[in-house]
This record gives C-alpha cells, sequence and structure tokens, in this order.
C-alpha cells in the first residue's frame, strides 16, 4: 500500500493512499502524501481512494482509462494537486518570466468558473516553460470533467515564494 509522511514537516504520522491489500508499498510523493491526507481528514484513512501521478503523458497510461471509466460511472471524486508557476518573480525558483502572471490568472479564472474544458486546454509547451508542475494534473482532470457544469469557488490564489499555488472547489451541479 503506498504511504508518505509529513514527519520532515513538523506532522508525525504516516499516510496511505488505497486499501491495506492493495499491493506493493511504495512510497508517495509530496503531493500525494499532501492528498491522502486531506483525503483521510474527509473520510477517513479507510476510504479505499486511491494516488495517481500524473504527468504529460498520462493520456496513454491504464491510471487514465481507469479514471475514465470511474468518472463515467459517477463514482469518482478527485483531489487534485498541482503548482502554477514558478517563474513568477526574480526570486522564483524559475527566475522571472512575464508570461507567468497572465497565464496563472488565467488559471485562476478557469478554476473559478469551474471550466472543464478550458481546464483540459491548457498548453503544456508554456505551462512546462513556466515550470507550472500543475497543467498535467489539471489537463487531465478537465478532461475527466468535460464540459460537466460545475458550481465552482476558488478557495486560495496567492504567489508566496514566487510559485503560485491554487485552492479550488468544484462540485457537480
Amino acid at each position: 500500500m503506498p504511504s508518505g509522511s509529513l514527519a520532515g514537516y513538523g506532522l508525525a504520522q504516516d499516510f496511505v493512499l488505497g486499501s491495506p491489500d492493495g499491493g506493493p508499498v511504495d512510497d508517495l510523493p509530496l503531493s500525494l502524501t499532501i492528498g491522502s491526507l486531506l483525503v483521510a481528514e474527509q473520510f477517513g484513512p479507510g476510504s479505499g481512494a486511491i494516488g495517481v501521478e500524473v504527468g504529460p503523458d498520462f493520456g496513454a497510461q491504464p491510471a487514465a482509462r481507469e479514471l475514465a471509466e470511474l468518472a463515467r460511472s459517477g463514482r469518482l471524486g478527485l483531489v487534485v494537486m498541482g503548482d502554477g508557476s514558478a517563474r513568477r518573480s526574480t526570486r522564483a525558483p524559475g527566475y522571472l518570466d512575464e508570461r507567468a502572471v497572465p497565464f496563472d490568472d488565467a488559471v485562476a479564472e478557469i478554476l473559478r468558473a469551474g471550466d472543464g474544458q478550458a481546464l483540459a486546454d491548457l498548453s503544456e509547451p508554456l505551462g512546462a516553460e513556466l515550470l507550472a508542475e500543475g497543467v498535467p494534473a489539471w489537463r487531465a482532470t478537465g478532461a475527466l470533467v468535460g464540459g460537466q457544469p460545475m458550481s465552482a469557488r476558488l478557495l486560495y490564489a496567492e504567489a508566496p515564494y514566487g510559485v503560485s499555488y491554487f485552492v479550488a472547489a468544484w462540485i457537480p451541479r
């Protein structure tokens, strides 16, 4: 069962994704560890939630087809983790790129509007240039929800340290 720890961040607790009989023990990356914390807090540790890392080639992976089947069945809830641009200032990890703020503003508007198609259409090449690591996950999410109407709220959109972070809640109408 995949597990991760936030002990290095002051929270001495391990988190898991999946069911106890779910296969080999793997280390979760930080994003999925945080996702498992959020799922555990909302649904309890035995939720059976799975974690999927999404990269640029995600659409070709079996997990993409499995998630699409779950989405069609109506048995899918998502916690999506991904950073916006890391090039918003001269102190940012990727240094300043003038395209970063308009890109992140567009992402914030898409998240605020609950526009799955616009999320699916985000530019992966531009996202990669701007060090926006969340673009593949956001595109996959947009593809899963498609044109389904969403009630959406953008709960957080800030850029501490020159990196954009967003928190949004989308609920199907």
